[in-house]
């Protein structure tokens, strides 16, 4: 696929005008076209497409036959370019090389909200496909009135429309003649039968590995411009310190090749030519200005129970039947607590801005994961009307949710609005990304369940603390950094969206009697989206309690988890992890544990095993194997489902046993990689991931699937391997555990 490069000297109608592409829109009812059993879809266009169903919203047609498909999503590391392409290619038989994906890029893209939630296949890709072949069909349409003949009477391939038993052919550029047809996306639309399939649903190699490897331009990180300089912020060492005063003059004198200091409020920058007298400059500046104190953070406290004496805003979640029982003092109970910590995105590339205001319009470079709303959010705080603000997507190394992708890009955007016409790069340094983004909150679960005499599972209790799991900009300023930061700042805005911290929280199984309660409270640290939301820590104390019930009950952990299930796809994928794990034999202090899940309860399913040994003199866990058995619908791209799986699994493995935001009363501690270790390359374990494809049904997002049952499967596992169970994380060592 060839990629377009990203020029900020071009205005939007210029870039548009020189790319020679013709656009595409069609507004015409669709007629019988020739393929093997199409599957013709009656009920609703996809969701993204049935907000914007203008064809030429997402297809463009080139001068050179090829075509461009635009989304409104990010390439976050899922591969989402190349599923894309693939869906793309499959509906238009075109070759995967005739396909370019642009990302989503404000005024040029629709409008797709966030990357995020594992739903660019649910959505993004199924909006390309149906927009993919309505425009198949109605190209055919066009060449069969050219010719006067039928649609079934043509053939397509490559991006040539030919007639059957004549020497008749057409490029797309030809049959459209220069024209822009104007219309939307009907139902209904044919889809190509799966059993024609020649791209999706295997494993197409991404195009940007090699990028990657070999070190080359990719991300947002390597952009560079003419003339552009280089910036640094010069962070408060606290939450809500305010800068005092700033020897200026000072600073200068030390610093003489600083181009330019940006003050505004407590937001204070230093600019220089080159990156390294950036960083110097930022050191020196770190000298010469002084702070106000802050609120204290609660250094010391037992997290865990701090986090629950918080005033919470409490709400039913679920209730079914009476879970009265539970109260009855025979033996038949199993009741306990768990705690998940702090974590961080952790991303391995510092966030990054590029940034340039010129004519009066602010053009910013960011990874982004929703480009519109940053830039409404970024355009109120500066005051700007949002048509001046131009986001452009480029990828960015890391992600795993809301990291400080928007606020880096502010912070760029701040210093170009103080230096017109010149390209500004700023990129965070490793303290202000640990420091400073916004992490995944701590969490409380307490559960309970009891036992009929059976064996079976005839009530169950839960409860969440957690704090909220979406603070984006969403259009607020006050969820921007730098925001707070300004002399007229914005206040950061209370909790945001609280549903992340309950997703999951109800089991994904039959139980009669159940009870669910959530809690939000507004923790010390600043919280947002990270990978999984609240999936992570309810599935690890869901798994870890339903491993205990199967001990209580003296049943195999795996059949006693599919006595309480009536879903065959949940049934399915445990007696595939069954078969993956069914010959592993366990050496002195080995243990392997499972642990299942439906990601959102209406998503992926997806099974997950893991093998650890502990050191009986240290506690030390060592990982062995991970595996995992997967379904996510219909797989676009079989290797973009298994590296995301194994990038879950390890993941979550991190986390589990080592990661965890530290502070001290003044400050986050954290705030490199030896205070907060995350799992090294000779550390990984082998991994095995199998995919269950259902080519017949809709796909379902695998981004985070596995990230949730990993933590149980891992603790499962330490037990079998220890006799310890483990309810608090990080694991660290087991010699830990009380």
């Amino acid at each position: 696929m060839k990629e377009t490069s990203y020029n900020p000297q071009l205005s939007r109608r210029k870039f548009i005008s020189n790319l020679g592409c013709l656009t595409i829109s069609f507004s015409l009812i669709g007629t019988d076209w020739a393929e093997a059993k199409p599957k013709i879809v009656e009920e609703n266009l996809p969701g993204a497409l049935r907000r914007q169903p203008r064809l030429d919203a997402w297809l463009e047609v080139l001068g050179d036959g090829r075509v461009r498909v635009l989304i409104g999503k990010m390439e976050l590391g899922q591969g989402v370019r190349t599923a894309i392409a693939q869906v793309a290619a499959e509906e238009l038989d075109l070759a995967l090389n005739q396909i370019e994906v642009h990302l989503a890029e404000t005024e040029r893209t629709p409008n797709e909200g966030y990357t995020a939630g594992s739903g660019s296949m649910e959505n993004t890709a199924m909006s390309v496909r149906y927009a993919a072949a309505f425009a198949r069909q109605k190209l055919l349409e066009m060449a069969a009135r050219r010719w006067q003949t039928e649609s079934d009477q043509l053939t397509m391939a490559n991006g040539v429309v030919s007639r059957k038993g004549k020497k008749q052919t057409l490029r797309f550029a030809q049959l459209l003649n220069g024209a822009q047809l104007e219309g939307e996306v009907k139902l209904p639309v044919k889809l190509k039968s799966p059993e024609t399939y020649r791209y999706v649903g295997k494993a197409i190699p991404r195009t940007d590995i090699e990028q990657m490897v070999r070190a080359q331009a990719l991300y947002v990180q390597d952009l560079r411009m003419p003339g552009m300089v280089h910036a640094r912020v010069v962070r408060p060492p606290v939450y809500g310190s305010k800068l005092l005063s700033f020897d200026e003059q000072a600073f200068a004198s030390k610093a003489p090749d600083l181009l330019k200091t940006v003050i505004d409020g407590t937001f204070l920058a230093v600019v220089a030519a080159d990156e390294y007298q950036a960083v110097l400059a930022r050191q020196s500046a770190l000298e010469h200005a002084r702070w106000s104190s802050a609120t204290p953070l609660p250094e010391g406290q037992d997290l865990a129970q701090y986090i629950r004496g918080f005033p919470a805003k409490s709400q039913k979640v679920k209730e079914q039947g009476t879970t009265e029982a539970l109260d009855q003092k025979d033996g038949k109970t199993v009741k306990a607590s768990y705690f998940k910590p702090y974590q961080m995105h952790g991303s391995i590339g510092p966030s990054c801005g590029v940034a340039l205001y010129k004519e009066g319009t602010l053009h910013v470079w960011s990874h982004s994961q929703g480009i519109y709303p940053f830039r409404d959010a970024l355009a109120k705080m500066l005051g700007l009307e949002a048509e001046k603000v131009h986001v452009i997507g480029v990828p960015g190394s890391g992600c795993y949710g809301h990291n400080g992708a928007d606020d880096a890009a502010t912070d760029a955007a701040l210093v170009a609005m103080a230096m017109p016409g010149t390209p500004i790069r700023l990129q965070w340094m490793r303290e202000d990304e640990h420091a400073w983004e916004p992490y995944g909150s701590a969490m409380g679960m307490e559960a309970e369940a009891r036992l009929d005499d059976t064996g079976k599972i005839s009530h169950w209790r839960y409860s969440v603390w957690s704090d909220g799991h979406s603070n984006r900009p969403g259009g607020n300023p006050g969820n921007l950094l730098a925001a707070w930061h300004l002399d007229k700042p914005f206040p950061q805005p209370s909790m945001g969206y609280f549903g992340g911290g309950y997703r999951n929280s109800e089991p994904y199984y039959d139980i009669p009697n159940l009870k669910i309660d959530a809690h939000a409270f507004e923790g010390p640290l600043r919280v947002s989206s990270l990978r999984s939301l609240g999936a992570y820590a309810n599935i690890f104390a869901i798994e870890s309690l339903m491993d205990e019930l199967a001990e209580k009950a003296r049943q195999d952990p795996l059949d006693f988890r599919l006595a309480h299930s009536t879903d065959e796809r949940a049934i399915a994928v445990m007696k595939k992890l069954g078969k993956m794990i069914e010959n592993e034999k366990n050496g002195p202090n080995e243990g392997i544990g499972l642990a299942f899940s439906r990601y959102k309860n209406v998503a992926s399913y997806c099974a997950v095993a893991a093998k650890v040994a502990v050191d009986k003199n240290s506690g030390e866990v060592k990982v062995l194997g991970l595996w995992a058995a997967l379904d996510a619908g219909q797989v676009i791209n079989l290797d973009g489902v298994i590296n995301q799986t194994e990038g879950c699994l390890i993941q979550a493995t991190s986390w589990t046993l080592k990661e965890e935001v530290g502070f001290g009363q003044q400050q986050i501690s954290t705030r490199d990689w030896t205070s907060y270790p995350i799992m090294r390359y000779t550390e990984v374990p082998k991994v095995q991931v199998v995919v269950i494809d259902h080519p017949e049904l809709e796909p379902l997002g695998a981004g985070e699937a596995a990230q949730a049952p990993t933590a149980a499967a891992l603790v499962n596992a330490i037990y079998r391997a220890s006799g310890k169970r483990i309810r608090n994380l990080p694991v660290k060592s087991v010699d830990e555990v009380g």
